[in-house]
């Protein structure tokens, strides 16, 4: 019998991280969660032990700590990398851009220089739709060109290079393991795990639009701003591509078989968009939470926020061609989920079941 390989997943305790914990678990994989708490809660993982009736190691470290990821590599026979941990507040990286290129874009060079020197070179990235620019259609396919309009957004897309750099280099010098790497652009994800134990939990005022309405329902906020009525679309909101959590990271499996398979070749480096191909506009979201939920959410037309687009959702054919992957639960299951978790944890993992 094989093996079970060992993933470390950087980031690990956060929202998306600790849905990737509970897939990886169940589909027999063992993990390693490295993750500095900066916006996470182990509760998270406890509530992962939970689900799964499985154990994880947990290492309390920071990213940009080459001495502590050593210690991880070293200690732990690490296969593969599943890399979420970083900043992803598109506001706030407007405001503080250093902090959002220290920790995101440095954070991945000491994480890439650990790996190299521990012979780990299989990498799954978490990345984002934000690195691509303004197009004349609003569905974006991997070879779209890239021009990322916000900090957050330009330290993915720097990321991005830097791993296209590393394969790269791997070619040029003939390496006998070369890198193989995965790029997902994630588009929205949203929802929470279907047992209510686990969900999106952000530090303060929330900075996405689900949990910003779950937030409102549940009685922690008063009011939901929608930013902007006057869009050229049918109703004058954005639309976003959204996708349930769960979904997106049966994307991340996907990716570490299909780096496995000879189907990816002896190396590289490629983009995937993890979305569902369509999308909903904000008064949509709104409308759909009031309709499955039962619970009214009031908001306000305010000002449009600056950098955003009118439009934009996922082209995903090439993670259904090359990683065998499609998102499969729809806006319902997605608002349901949110609502289940919100309202069993109004104060997130603060709060008693």
């Amino acid at each position: 019998m094989m093996p079970k390989k060992k993933i470390l997943v950087t980031g690990g305790a956060g929202y998306i991280g600790s849905h990737a914990c509970v897939e990886l678990l169940q589909a027999g994989y063992d993990i390693v969660v490295a993750d500095n708490l900066s916006n996470s809660k182990t509760e998270s993982l406890a509530r992962v032990q939970q689900i799964t009736g499985k154990n994880l190691k947990f290492y309390q470290a920071d990213i940009r700590d080459k001495a502590a990821l050593d210690e991880i590599f070293d200690q732990n026979p690490i296969d593969t990398v599943i890399h979420f941990a970083g900043l992803k507040a598109v506001g706030e990286s407007c405001s503080k851009p250093h902090l959002y290129y220290h920790n995101n874009v440095y954070g991945t060079l000491v994480l890439t220089e650990a790996m190299q020197a521990a012979g780990v070179k299989r990498l799954v990235f978490s990345s984002s739709a934000t690195v691509y620019g303004e197009s004349d259609t609003p569905q974006y396919a991997e070879d779209f060109p890239l021009g990322a309009i916000n900090p957050y957004g330009r330290s993915k897309a720097m990321i991005e290079d830097i791993l296209r750099d590393l394969s790269a280099a791997d070619h040029i010098n003939q390496d006998p393991s070369p890198w193989k790497i995965a790029l997902l652009r994630y588009f929205n994800p949203i929802g929470a795990h279907a047992s209510g134990l686990i969900g999106e939990d952000p530090n303060g005022i929330p900075n996405n639009l689900m949990p910003y309405i779950s937030q409102v329902a549940v009685g922690k906020l008063a009011q939901l701003s929608v930013f902007g009525n006057d869009y050229p679309t049918p109703d004058g909101t954005g639309i976003r591509d959204y996708i349930h959590v769960v979904d997106l990271v049966k994307g991340h499996i996907k990716a570490i078989e299909t780096l496995d398979s000879d189907a990816f070749g002896p190396g590289g480096c490629k983009a995937y968009n993890l979305g569902t191909g369509r999308g909903y506009s904000v008064l949509e979201m709104i409308q759909a939470f009031e309709r499955v939920t039962g619970k009214a959410i009031n908001y306000q037309i305010v000002g449009r926020r600056a950098g955003d687009l009118a439009e934009c959702f996922a082209n995903p054919k090439r993670a259904l061609q090359e990683l065998g992957w499609q998102a499969e639960k729809n806006l319902d299951d997605m608002v349901a989920d949110t609502w289940n978790w919100q309202s069993k944890n109004p104060q997130g993992y603060g709060s008693l079941m």
